[in-house]
């Protein structure tokens, strides 16, 4: 363990949550967010000794908000509030999402704006270290007022009930609690409220999703500058001097990494005076594309960086005299960014496809189909309607979530973000532009092998070998699905990328040079 990270004080990014969830660097709950946390608790405690009316403390919730709850029954509000609000429905999210879930609602109570007790933290975080995931289900969240349904199923096994994940196995949380000498944590007044009010479903995702479709991005242009090198296409349209005039962060980014990875290609070099004028826009355009995709990428960034470190539960306790209810668990600051980049990631598998189909088509000196024998083989035309499948679901899953919003709580919730399905719908996106890159970068590494003894640049030239690890030159059909199956592997699991990026730098090449924002 090299590094901790101090909840509630400390500045949380999309890579130290990561790093927090991967156990590379240890989340500590120190003593200044112990102090915090305290003093916020003992404010609620004043406010329930004063008989003070506060939202959520001593009254009902939503609706309710005017029914007042006697002191006696504070505590069983705060119980009754996991159980009722426990009505997701659904697969169970990913375990790694979960405990991303765990991780950012640790760093929000610790600010101390929520009233919790020190013991509820300090469990929350026995849960993190020792790989004791909640079971949380996908769907029943409309983004406002707090993913409330899947805070409510994470937070169930504090007070004994719902499921772990405990060794990749699913357990009752009581049995869990009692082998390990523990039990059921007793909520105090608030507790239930601040457990479930937040954006951490959301955020969690929108975590996810940062990290994956920075991979992908990276990735398209490792493989847009395979496919461009396979199709004898120019490296004219990345010249410094053009994208000058156009600055957009993005477009310039993806045309000095297009740059770095054409530089000394003897292909390149082979069709100098070829006599062609202009290459497709799928080629000649993808700084202007990959790069206006990677501007949506930037802001979901930034934007997920801020809730990362925001405190979005209802109300706020700044003192026992001095507390707000307001809106800081509506969802939309997210909903509308992870809408954003849900077009961005599927125009990405979009262009991808395009190249896809240049590939087949049989011109510039490449067989058609990527195959000598065609007739008796069907080559590579198959996988090409695996990538337009791909990409028209993708586009079904372009509708933004955040344009709709349907009132709860009989109209108190009038306006929700939907928010939670953005995340959920842009890593499903994500899901397929892995597979539309996985049979591109297939199709690219067999058609570049017709361009031998030409060799392309260093890099790219790695980039192939390290495809040839695990999928070798097809001379006739096969079964394509376990190829693909195997290049969208090392692309996901981003080694593909990382080996891309290691093997540049021991060559004195940063692909993104002083671009730092973009990097995670």
């Amino acid at each position: 363990m090299s590094k901790e990270f101090h909840y509630g004080i400390d500045h949380l990014t999309t890579g130290l949550v990561l790093a927090i969830a991967s156990g590379s660097v240890k989340g500590v709950l120190g003593e200044a967010a112990k102090q915090q946390v305290r003093t916020s608790q003992q404010h609620v405690q004043q406010i329930v000794s004063d008989n003070k009316t506060v939202y959520g403390v001593n009254t009902g919730f939503g609706i309710l908000a005017n029914t007042h709850i006697s002191d006696e029954d504070t505590r069983t509000l705060q119980h009754k509030i996991l159980q009722s609000h426990s009505v997701g429905v659904g697969d169970p999210i990913p375990v790694e999402v979960a405990k991303i879930m765990l991780i950012t609602k640790m760093h929000a109570l610790a600010q101390g704006f929520s009233g919790v007790q020190l013991e509820t933290l300090e469990r929350i975080n026995w849960h993190i270290e020792h790989d004791m995931i909640p079971v949380v289900p996908e769907k029943g969240s409309v983004g406002a007022s707090g993913d409330l349904a899947p805070l409510a199923h994470l937070f169930l096994p504090l007070v004994g009930l719902g499921e772990l994940y405990y060794k990749g196995e699913r357990h009752r949380s009581l049995e869990l609690l009692q082998r390990s000498g523990l039990q059921p944590i007793r909520l105090g007044p608030k507790e239930g409220l601040a457990l479930i009010n937040g954006t951490q479903f959301i955020l969690s995702y929108a975590v996810k999703a940062v990290q994956r479709m920075h991979n992908c991005l990276e990735a398209a242009d490792i493989i847009g500058a395979m496919s461009l090198e396979a199709l004898t296409g120019t490296k004219a349209p990345f010249d410094e001097r053009l994208h000058a005039l156009r600055p957009f962060t993005g477009s310039r980014l993806v045309a000095q990494r297009l740059r770095h990875l054409l530089h000394r290609s003897d292909i390149m070099q082979s069709h100098v005076d070829c006599g062609r004028v202009q290459d497709p826009y799928s080629l000649r355009c993808m700084p202007q594309v990959h790069g206006a995709s990677r501007n949506a990428w930037l802001h979901l960034k930034e934007m997920t960086e801020i809730e990362l470190n925001a405190v979005t539960d209802n109300p706020i306790i700044l003192a026992a005299d001095d507390t707000i209810s307001g809106g800081n668990f509506h969802g939309q600051p997210m909903a509308l960014p992870l809408d954003y980049a849900c077009f961005a990631a599927a125009e990405v598998g979009n262009i991808a496809d395009r190249r896809c189909y240049l590939l087949l088509e049989g011109k510039w000196g490449l067989p058609m189909l990527l195959m000598k024998n065609v007739g008796l083989n069907s080559g590579f035309m198959i996988p090409q309607y695996t990538t337009a499948a791909l990409v028209t679901e993708n586009k079904t899953l372009c509708f933004p979530s955040s344009a709709d919003s349907i009132p709860t709580s009989l109209g108190q919730e009038d306006h929700v973000s939907m928010g939670s399905i953005s995340g959920r719908k842009l890593n499903n996106v994500l899901d397929n532009l892995e597979f539309i890159l996985a049979i591109e970068l297939l199709s690219a590494c067999q058609a570049i092998e017709f361009r031998r003894p030409l060799k392309s640049s260093e890099i790219l030239e790695f980039a192939h070998e390290h495809v040839r690890r695990f999928v070798s030159f097809a001379e006739e059909d096969r079964i394509f699905a376990e190829d693909i199956n195997k290049i969208r592997s090392i692309i996901s699991n981003f080694s593909f990328v990382d080996q891309c990026d290691i093997f540049a730098k021991s060559k004195g090449v940063s692909l993104n040079g002083h671009f730092e924002q973009f990097s995670l």
